[in-house]
């Protein structure tokens, strides 16, 4: 078939207004001034598409939302579209209706949701032209047997779309989007719509395309033990919205159960999509790797903040088009538009890294469970140790639970734990070394004997958290935070983890000048040193943020570890979930005690989680595995629940604490955060809120507690102060606080220069 091609440049020039009345389209901004903004439409524009306006003396990108007859601007001062996407599908009603709800519970603009949703080179419209042409790379082809339905279906009124369905009809061979284009201006949204009602298919050209993954030889499912396959066929056979609570130890082969479901419904759904969520980047390279080798003829996206702009883009446009089969990806990936989305799987649904903590303050997991429950399919949240909501709901069966009691491998046993008391150690005149207690350097010893890894665990990366003089107290303080410099001792650097300012290691006391100034305390890089110093023979390598700050040098050391080129493997929160490291069979926790003392009532519960999740790498290969947690406090409970494996006991304990004090999940929470280069202005801003709560719809079920400073008072030399708001009742929360931030615009008036977050569902206080 010969159809001349289109210039992509094209597909997004200035348009101009069809004769007759225009209509009006209403266009989503990034911006908070208002939801919406109307314009005059031009000929083409629909609702979903990505369109340029004017705004103000610049233009910007907005997603018209919809269109109108009239509009309350005077017609003098309507503005026209300037240009639209036309390569590109519409956004549907299902993600348009995700962002409503979004922009509705978090309380933002519609635009403060929508644009940060998209990948950053469809927000520039300069970038359209250049991915336009790239993204057109992808070809369709009638399905076999498929063309007679195809004709049927589209009716002959529709001169051009039929025109395109007769060409695709007629023709084994694949046709390009910019060929489609040229029979249809709005083929896009008719292959895209085609391909999900089975008579089209689109090439696997776009797996190429985004380079997503390494050619490999595929990999053979594994057989399922009685448990695994209980959970699959629940998952499969479900129908409607499903939710599932997959609750199985470190090793049970949860990924096994999710790979096995997601197979089923890929055969039974030619058209469907599946959408797979993790917690952090370093887990998607395995991950991706496995799903490629499992389904070598399904199209697989990543997504995730470590792609290059372009590349993301790409891969977000195979997804929005329904090319990538499986999308893959850290919690943007829940806001990717999808539009046969058939199934959710969020794997360590419990993890805070689902809390975006900057701009639009979304929980991936929540929205997924909304986006399950809107499309009326079934999700799936993974755990070995569930969040207290998440088990709370499965407990009063608003989840279905299912339950993985044993670890996949028949040889392969939970690791033992034993708690290490460091009282104890000194009362016997047994010193450290370095931090590391006779017992645990013996048990690595014997690890080194035997040919197998150790792992040990500290979640404070640096050398040490800060520099001390003897002589006069001077600490390192950062002169920006209300924190301490952390010394990086290979880099000779003093640096803030919080607002980045970095200073050389002085050589004497700034105040005093005593030359003789110490580290205090230890972090990665200082244990790294001992374990070096003891075990001179030994392979060790670091894991943290420092350490794999280059592209793609953590999945190179992980696979270092899988090699069993490392002897120790010393890390931080990266080593401690998702990774299975088949000749580990000691765990060394190294310092678990600061996580016990906390202003922050989820702190047991976060404890709790990190420490199972990396005991849990221990023991997984047939060979016996052991955990040794150095404490000061080993009748802590959480401690005692870790040392029996026992998650149900613990969860039961915290959730009675919690229904006491009236705290989450039997109790729904909003914090209201303020900064000012002066403390006492945030605290008045907050005061000047609270006073205003009293006008608004204030339920006896509201409780508002009064304005503090937070904990970690200052950041990049802003001042910051918190109010904390509590309901009984998740409505009537939402009810006040959609009333109560209505006021805050006087309030900002009276107190000037106070930046304020308001984050609904916090995580952490």
């Amino acid at each position: 078939m010969t159809v001349p091609l289109l210039d992509v440049a094209q597909t997004s020039q200035t348009l101009e207004a069809s004769p007759g009345p225009a209509p009006i389209v209403r266009v989503a901004l990034d911006t908070p001034a208002d939801d919406c903004f109307d314009y005059v439409a031009a000929h083409g524009v629909a609702p979903g598409d990505l369109v340029v306006v004017p705004f103000g003396r610049r233009s910007m990108v907005g997603v018209a939302v919809e269109m109108a007859d009239s509009s309350d601007v005077p017609p003098d001062r309507l503005r026209p579209v300037e240009r639209h996407i036309g390569w590109m599908p519409p956004l549907n009603a299902e993600w348009m209706a995700l962002a409503r709800f979004a922009a509705r519970y978090y309380h933002r603009r519609l635009g403060e949701v929508m644009l940060p949703a998209l990948p950053p080179s469809l927000r520039e419209a300069e970038t359209w032209g250049r991915l336009g042409q790239r993204a057109q790379s992808t070809q369709y082809r009638v399905r076999e047997g498929q063309g007679d339905a195809l004709r049927a279906a589209v009716p002959t009124r529709s001169r051009t779309a039929h025109a395109l369905a007769a060409a695709l009809a007629a023709t084994p061979d694949w046709i390009g989007l910019a060929d489609a284009r040229a029979l249809c201006t709005a083929a896009p949204a008719r292959l895209a719509e085609w391909e999900g009602a089975g008579w089209i298919e689109s090439s696997i050209a776009a797996r190429r395309l985004l380079d997503i993954a390494p050619d490999q030889p595929p990999s053979v499912a594994p057989p399922l033990h009685d448990e695994q396959r209980q959970a699959v066929d629940a998952i499969a056979g479900a129908e409607g919205f499903a939710p599932f609570l997959l609750h199985g130890v470190t090793g049970s082969g949860k990924t096994e159960v999710y790979l096995h479901a997601m197979a089923s419904l890929l055969a039974a759904d030619p058209a469907a999509q599946i959408l797979m969520l993790v917690p952090e980047i370093n887990l998607t390279p395995q991950l991706q790797a496995r799903i490629a080798a499992r389904f070598p003829h399904e199209p697989l996206a990543v997504l995730h903040s470590g792609l290059a702009d372009q590349e993301r883009s790409l891969q977000w446009l195979a997804a929005h088009r329904g090319e990538a089969r499986i999308v893959l990806g850290t919690r943007m990936a829940v806001l990717a538009s999808m539009p046969h989305l058939r199934l959710i799987v969020v794997d360590e649904e419990h993890d805070t890294s689902y809390k975006q903590q900057e701009g639009l303050r979304y929980s991936a997991r929540d929205l997924a469970v909304w986006r399950a429950n809107q499309l009326k399919i079934g999700i799936v949240l993974g755990s070995a140790t569930p969040s207290m909501e998440t088990w709370h709901r499965a407990e009063q069966g608003a989840y279905r639970k299912l339950v993985l009691r044993e670890r996949a491998q028949a040889d392969a046993a939970l690791p033992t734990v034993r708690l290490i008391d460091l009282n104890h150690e000194r009362q016997r005149q047994r010193h450290l070394f370095e931090g590391l207690s006779v017992p645990l350097l013996d048990a690595i010893q014997q690890r080194l004997e035997r040919g197998q890894q150790s792992l040990l665990f500290l979640n404070r990366r640096g050398y040490a958290p800060v520099l001390a003089c003897d002589s006069c107290g001077w600490l390192s303080g950062c002169p920006r935070c209300s924190a301490y410099l952390v010394l990086h001792r290979p880099e000779r650097r003093l640096r803030c983890h919080h607002c980045g300012l970095e200073s050389p290691v002085p050589h004497h006391c700034p105040d005093c000048g005593n030359v003789d100034i110490a580290p205090l305390g230890r972090g990665t890089q200082r244990i790294e040193e001992a374990l070096a110093t003891r075990f001179p023979d030994a392979r060790i390598a670091r894991i943290d943020a420092d350490s794999t700050r280059r592209k793609g040098t953590a999945q190179a050391m992980f696979d270092e570890v899988h090699a069993g080129e490392v002897d120790i493997l010393v890390g931080t929160q990266m080593v401690a979930k998702g990774h299975d490291f088949q000749r580990v069979t000691l765990v060394g926790i190294v310092h678990p005690d600061a996580a016990m003392f906390s202003h922050d009532f989820r702190a047991a519960e976060h404890l709790f989680a990190s420490l199972m999740q990396v005991s849990g790498r221990a023991g997984r290969a047939g060979l016996p595995g052991e955990v040794l947690i150095q404490t000061r406090y080993p009748d802590a409970p959480a401690l005692q629940a870790l040392v029996r494996h026992d998650y149900d006991g613990f969860a039961a304990s915290q959730l009675r604490e919690r229904r006491q004090a009236s705290l989450p999940p039997f109790a729904y929470q909003v914090l209201v955060t303020a900064e000012h280069g002066q403390l006492e202005r945030a605290l008045a801003f907050l005061q000047a809120a609270r006073e205003r709560a009293d006008a608004c719809a204030l339920a006896p079920e509201v409780q508002l507690h009064d304005p503090v400073p937070m904990s970690m008072v200052r950041i990049f030399n802003k001042e910051r102060a918190q109010m904390l708001v509590e309901a009984s009742a998740r409505p009537v929360l939402q009810r006040f606080v959609s009333e109560w931030v209505q006021t805050f615009g006087e309030v900002g008036s009276a107190v000037k220069g106070v930046r304020w977050q308001l984050e609904i569902d916090p995580l952490r206080i």
